[in-house]
């Protein structure tokens, strides 16, 4: 006997094996037929997979976000037959091809380089398979027999051996020639696929592993509606056009060289005024909410980080320098290598910082603490680095070094609400300057976690209680906790809806224990204070990234590296020009005089490609009036105005950061 547990509580009971179109039939015939598939027991299932145990099962529809992943799992299946049909079923090895947030992907190993001029001749043969509404079909089979059915593909044959001998191996059918070693969830047929497009090819390391061979990788999508298709095309193209490491080569704003290492950022003046003007206001913000500035080195000894615990879960994704005690006179190394082997054996092993949290443990630790002394807030514009495979590096968005407004606050148990409250109240602040909206999650405890499980209920509890105080939604996403504690990440929405990583907030009762941190209570006994991590831009690096495309190049004024470019009309009223460019960097406006010979009317676009926020153009009738023309990028031509109310207006602009 199987017993189905509904959402809503209620049970439905079945003699053998069930489906979830036969219990979506019990339920309702137009569920029964709308069905896509499940969450049985927390699991996306899909209609073809047998249910053969009591459970609590979700049936969904296309009207539910997650039946998404259900379909471009199965359109990347499509586009496999159909790369096999193109390039030859003997000459395509498969790699992987999941459903992504966005899409799918799906890797491919064959002689002949695909480009993206090929797409739509894949995509031709991807429409025939859809036309002929070839079904998917589910088949459980041996180790042995699935073995024998990709014996000539590497690729499958690795995959099989890291499944589990107690784990089922299943393929999936699409018609009666193509079979793939998968999982699933899939949809019944390919017919029901209505909206779908090839995006692009990118190279990519089996497995992600570069020392692995590279394959083929043909990104795409799918929608259930054409309509949400080609809103989803339109976005893209806005992406393209607000792309930071395009834009950020445009306005001048940043590099990564090579030859100094992937993923290392070097901010050129233009970028480094635009991140100066936001520390600078994140540092005021920290000083009127009591937080204390320290500095942090940029390294420290291995074993400091065996303390906190990052060693053990983290140091796949640590930079580790050995450093040999020597007299100046003792020469290391040879012409090949900086330390010998023998040199690197007696060395003391160095971490280079992946994050800040243990040197600010260490300067609590420096002194004894009272209850009196708490909540102290520590901040620092911590520089850290954290190894990142080279094919996931992207811009600003994922380096190998960036800077984070780290903050750690330690506090009493009954302070801890308080706190959170703060720190939230200072991240709605900064959503609110930079115009970002927003989605709060809340991550909890992952399969590899540090501390008591009760610690981990009472801080993710501490949590949930300061974001309904301040009666704000979130959601609740299982597993996503750091390895030491809880959290808030709040996911940033930019201008064309797009999620970013951005202020995040963790409760560490964990820490706290590693390091023996106590402070002096009321009843004199020593007691363990809370601790909070917290960023509120996160990786600055990411941050300017995020506004970079959410502005689309064009910063507010307060931030805008160039604020007023003077544009005078011909070389006649330069001595004018200057005189209006003077008056300006008086008042603290960063401005730029084109004095350079030619026309206006390249001036004025060349003013239009850097984003200037306003063009001041001068001329005869302006000189005489003692005026000037105001062009801004936003809104337009602004006509003629007396140099002072120019003023005025931009230096309250930048005041009241609108």
């Amino acid at each position: 006997m199987i017993e189905i547990e509904l959402p809503d509580g209620s049970k439905l009971t079945f003699e053998g094996k069930t489906s979830v179109k036969e219990i979506a039939g019990k339920i309702a015939k137009s569920l029964e037929k709308n069905a896509v598939g499940a969450f049985f027991n927390g699991e996306l299932i899909d209609i073809h997979t047998p249910i053969e145990q009591s459970g609590k099962i979700k049936i969904i529809t296309q009207k539910d976000p997650e039946s998404l992943e259900v379909l471009r799992h199965s359109v990347a299946h499509i586009l496999a037959k159909a790369v096999k049909r193109v390039y030859g079923k003997d000459k395509v090895k498969l790699g992987i091809g999941p459903a992504t947030n966005e899409g799918f992907y799906y890797d491919f190993d064959l002689p002949t380089s695909i480009s993206e001029e090929d797409l739509s001749k894949i995509e031709a043969e991807m429409e025939k398979i859809i036309k002929a509404k070839e079904p998917f079909r589910r088949e459980e089979i041996t180790r042995e027999q699935a073995l024998e059915l990709f014996k000539d593909d590497p690729y499958k044959t690795e995959l099989l051996d890291s499944i589990s001998e107690n784990e089922k191996i299943t393929i999936y059918w699409l018609g009666e020639d193509f079979f793939d070693l998968c999982k699933g969830p899939h949809i019944e047929n390919a017919g029901m696929v209505k909206a779908f497009k090839l995006l692009s090819v990118a190279g990519a390391y089996w497995r992600g592993d570069s020392k692995n061979k590279m394959l083929q990788r043909i990104y795409g999508t799918a929608f259930w509606k054409k309509k949400e298709l080609e809103e989803y095309l339109h976005r893209l193209e806005e992406a393209k056009k607000r792309d930071h490491r395009v834009l950020g080569k445009q306005l001048d704003l940043f590099s990564i060289y090579e030859e100094a290492g992937s993923g290392l950022v070097f901010w050129h003046p233009n970028g480094a005024i635009i991140r100066r003007e936001i520390e600078e206001w994140v540092e005021k913000e920290h000083e009127k909410r009591g937080y204390q500035r320290i500095y942090t080195p940029h390294i420290m000894k291995a074993d400091l980080w065996k303390i906190s615990g990052h060693y053990d879960f983290y140091k796949e994704n640590m930079f580790f320098v050995p450093v040999v005690e020597h007299d100046e006179e003792e020469k290391l190394g040879n012409e090949k290598v900086p330390l010998t082997c023998e040199e690197v054996e007696r060395a003391n092993w160095y971490a280079v910082k992946p994050m800040n949290c243990p040197g600010h443990i260490l300067i609590y630790k420096s002194q004894p603490r009272s209850y009196k002394d708490l909540p102290l807030r520590f901040f620092e514009f911590g520089t850290v680095h954290r190894y990142e495979k080279s094919g996931s590096l992207h811009g600003l968005l994922r380096v190998r070094g960036f800077t984070q407004d780290d903050g750690h606050i330690f506090c009493r148990p009954d302070q801890l609400k308080d706190e959170i409250l703060g720190v939230l109240d200072y991240v709605m602040e900064l959503l609110s300057v930079f115009k970002l909206d927003y989605v709060i999650n809340i991550g909890t405890k992952p399969e590899k976690y540090i501390g008591s499980d009760e610690a981990w209920e009472h801080a993710t509890q501490a949590l949930i209680d300061a974001l309904k105080e301040r009666d704000l939604e979130y959601n609740i996403v299982e597993g996503d906790g750091a390895f030491y504690g809880p959290k808030i990440d709040i996911a940033v929405l930019d201008a064309i809806g797009r999620k970013w990583d951005g202020p995040t907030i963790q409760v560490d009762f964990n820490l706290p224990e590693r390091f023996d941190l106590t402070y002096v209570d009321r009843d004199g006994e020593k007691k363990r204070p809370v601790m909070v991590h917290r960023a509120i831009m996160g990786s600055i690096e990411r941050f300017i990234g995020l506004l970079i495309e959410h502005y689309a190049g064009l910063f507010p004024l307060w931030l805008a590296p160039t604020q007023v470019v003077v544009i005078p009309v011909s070389d006649k009223y330069i001595n004018y020009a200057e005189d209006v460019f003077r008056k300006l960097k008086e008042v603290g406006i960063r401005a730029k005089l084109d004095d350079e010979s030619g026309k206006l009317g390249y001036k004025i676009r060349k003013a239009e490609l850097l984003k200037i926020p306003y063009m001041v153009i001068v001329g005869e009738k302006e000189q005489e009036s003692n005026t000037v023309s105001v062009r801004s990028k936003k809104e337009g031509d602004l006509g003629s105005m007396e140099i002072s109310n120019f003023l005025d207006k931009i230096l309250t602009e930048i005041k009241e950061k609108l």
